[in-house]
């Protein structure tokens, strides 16, 4: 199984509400393989990632499922989004995939 975390740093509060946005774009996705995908707040307890204010993960059964996902038409355009309204836009964002 892969979870995949991906935490953004808002280029503006109202970039922050497209973020959300775009999230709840990809919690609709229906993918076969593709489960649990939750968003929110980075509540940063540890004071480690401070700079990245929200987030999700999502679980995928394997890098095929995955995959599928990365093509998929609406995370193609949810992407764009989240890129868009990320501070420096790559830039502004921080993946992991952890496999498990």
């Amino acid at each position: 199984m892969l979870i995949h975390t991906v935490l953004f740093d808002p280029a503006s509060p109202e970039a922050e509400a497209r973020i959300r946005e775009a999230c709840e774009i990809l919690a609709g996705l229906s993918i076969p393989g593709m489960s649990g995908f939750h968003h929110g707040p980075n509540r940063d307890f540890e004071g480690k990632s401070a700079r990245y204010t929200y987030g999700f993960a999502v679980f995928f059964e394997n890098r095929d499922v995955h995959l599928a996902y990365e093509a998929h038409p609406d995370h193609v355009r949810a992407g764009g989004m989240l890129v868009e309204n990320s501070r420096g836009g790559h830039d502004g964002i921080f993946v992991s995939d952890l496999e498990v």
